[in-house]
């Protein structure tokens, strides 16, 4: 049979009927989402602050969606590589990051080469989490709080050691923040990851280190490390009788970071609305928000809009900061 030539005014009907159909399908789409599970980048190894808060707190989170989270862990080069995994990733809704401060924030200051750009290459949901860190060394160290840790240092200029989890992490910039705000010579030791950097200290192997909390606080309640104050500007709820570094006389002393959700620049808004709703909703649960303060989590929440200042206020910040003590991280 052969084809029959398309009439005009036939064929503009046609077309419509199938743009229409098209438009159609696709307000369908975005009615029903979330239809499927959607993808959770965390780009750190599981078992680490990240992945720990957003199974946590994913939990709820699919009560609201209707859908499951499925937590795809894609650690390497301080974040960089889940980061680069979820920017490049389908804008529909299905793939979303679950990020630190330092894969957005730090990172574009650290590295001289990124292949993703924190500002145009996503879109962000909501902060979930901040996280400070802690201060501490082993319980025979002889010292009782930071002045006496300052004093030491100074008297033994470059001799005390402090670890890290590797080049650009939390405990890193924190360590190179205190050498910076106090004059005093520390040598930096990094290890692979946060555990090892933990271990080194128990074994007196360093100094100290400026642990997260969730992996700090049961070696300090068990007594085999040694506490001397937190990161944040305000004291931790999970430990509130220690000190902040700035009440411990370190002025303008603050490496809390946060942990949220981000997803690929061009994800809808009605997609990026409702990932945010389930986000304030878990963090309204009074289990999930207590379990959280227990492991030294202080749930935040929030809007899109108040965590898109918060980078681009912290991006300055720790350029300043980073370009000042002189940290590369490649």
């Amino acid at each position: 049979m052969r084809n029959r030539p398309c009439i005009p005014r036939a064929c503009s009907a046609f077309t419509a009927a199938v743009i229409l159909s098209g438009a159609t399908t696709h307000a369908a789409i975005a009615q029903q989402y979330p239809d499927k599970a959607i993808r959770v980048v965390v780009p750190f190894a599981a078992a680490g602050s990240t992945d720990i808060l957003i199974r946590t707190v994913g939990q709820k989170m699919a009560e609201v969606l209707g859908q499951s989270l499925v937590i795809d862990n894609r650690g390497g080069a301080g974040g960089a590589i889940g980061a680069e995994l979820a920017a490049h990733a389908l804008p529909d809704g299905y793939t979303i990051m679950a990020t630190t401060s330092g894969v957005v924030v730090v990172n574009p200051s650290l590295y001289k080469k990124l292949n993703y750009d924190p500002i145009k290459d996503f879109a962000p949901v909501s902060i979930i989490a901040s996280l400070p860190n802690m201060l501490v060394v082993h319980p025979n160290a002889p010292v009782k709080n930071v002045q006496e840790l300052i004093a030491l240092a100074r008297a033994k200029p470059g001799q005390l050691t402090y670890a890290s989890g590797g080049n650009g992490t939390s405990n890193h910039l924190a360590g190179e923040l205190m050498r910076y705000l106090t004059k005093i010579e520390l040598t930096h030791v990094p290890y692979k990851g946060g555990g090892p950097a933990v271990l080194a200290v128990l074994s007196g192997e360093v100094t100290l280190l400026f642990a997260t909390m969730p992996s700090a606080m049961p070696q300090v309640s068990s007594g085999r490390l040694k506490a001397l104050a937190v990161t944040s500007r305000t004291r931790a709820s999970a430990a509130p009788s220690l000190p902040t570094m700035i009440e411990a006389g370190v002025k303008d002393f603050d490496v809390s970071i946060w942990i949220g959700l981000m997803a690929p620049r061009g994800t809808p808004p009605k997609a990026i609305a409702l990932l945010n709703k389930s986000v304030v909703a878990a963090l309204q649960s009074p289990e999930v928000a207590a379990r959280l303060r227990a492991e030294g989590y202080e749930p935040i929440g929030g809007t899109p809009q108040e965590m898109a200042a918060s980078i681009v206020t912290e991006s300055a910040t720790w350029a300043q900061v980073i370009k000042g003590a002189g940290i590369r991280a490649d």
